[in-house]
Order: structure tokens, then sequence, then C-alpha cells
């Protein structure tokens, strides 16, 4: 039997951050966490998850119009934890998006 994962939200922040994608991505979210929570993310891969470095990893939203990520990380207890979710504009992810996640990462300990 697998064992189930969890999805959390480091702050009120990255919940919200969630909240304000469009209708489309909200629901690829939706999509791409209960593949994460169901299999787990050992059996999950491109094209819904993908590493970035170290400890964080992205999750992958495509929508009709637009793309977004919401970078995470896996903690104790098989928690997957949302660091910061945000609407994709270039090729890279920007060092921005990286730094908030590092930042919210290491506020809390993970």
């Amino acid at each position: 039997m697998i064992e189930t994962w969890t999805i959390h939200f480091v702050n009120k922040t990255a919940e919200e951050e969630i909240f304000n994608l469009t209708p489309d991505l909200k629901a690829k979210f939706l999509h791409i966490s209960d593949l994460l929570i169901s299999f787990g993310p050992q059996h999950i891969g491109l094209p819904h998850i993908r590493p970035l470095e170290k400890k964080l990893w992205e999750l992958r939203l495509r929508g009709k119009d637009n793309i977004a990520r919401s970078i995470y990380v896996l903690a104790s207890q098989r928690r997957i934890v949302i660091l910061h979710t945000f609407v994709k504009k270039t090729q890279k992810t920007p060092q921005k998006a990286l730094e908030i996640a590092r930042k919210r990462m290491k506020e809390n300990s993970l």
C-alpha cells in the first residue's frame, strides 16, 4: 500500500498566491496536487514536477493562456510544503522567485 502525502502552505501568503491564479491554473494545481498526494513525488515526474536546486522542486502549471510554477520542498512526515507560486513570464525561473522560496524555507526551518 502506498502511503499518502499531504500538502501544506508555508504561510498564508503562499496560500493566497494559489487563490490569485486563473481558474484553469488553479485546476491544474489541484490535479497535480492530487497526483502527489495519491502516488507520492517519487512516482511523478515531468511534465508535472521538476527539481530546481538542492531541496527545491517545482509544480509545473500550464493553463490556456499562461504558465505558473509553485516552488515546494519535501518535509518530514510525508509533507509537501508550498513555498511560493508565481505566473511565469520568462523561459528561466526568475532569481527573485527562488529567493522568495529560499527565504520562506529558511524562516520556517524546512
